[in-house]
C-alpha cells in the first residue's frame, strides 16, 4: 500500500502527530463519559472527571504535545 509520506519523514514529526491523535481521542473519550455519567446520574464519577488535577494534567500534556509539533514542524522545513 503506498501511503502520501515521504521514506525520509522526521521521526520527531511522526511521534508528536500521533501524540496529538491519542491526545485529542483521549479528551473525546473524557468528554464522552462525562456526558454518559451525568445522563445516567453518576455524580461522584462526574466530579472525578471534573477536578482541578484531571484538567491540568491534560492541560500540561497538551502544552507538552503542542510544543514538541512546533519543534517537529520547524525541524521538518529546515531540512
Amino acid at each position: 500500500m503506498k501511503s502520501n509520506f515521504k521514506e525520509d519523514q522526521n521521526l520527531l514529526f511522526t511521534w508528536a502527530c500521533r501524540g496529538l491523535k491519542y491526545f485529542l481521542l483521549t479528551v473525546l473519550g473524557f468528554f464522552i463519559a462525562c456526558v454518559v455519567s451525568q445522563a445516567f446520574g453518576a455524580v461522584s464519577i462526574v466530579g472525578i472527571l471534573l477536578s482541578a488535577s484531571v484538567w491540568i494534567w491534560f492541560l500540561r500534556s497538551g502544552v507538552f504535545l503542542f510544543c514538541l509539533f512546533a519543534i517537529a514542524m520547524m525541524i521538518e522545513s529546515w531540512g
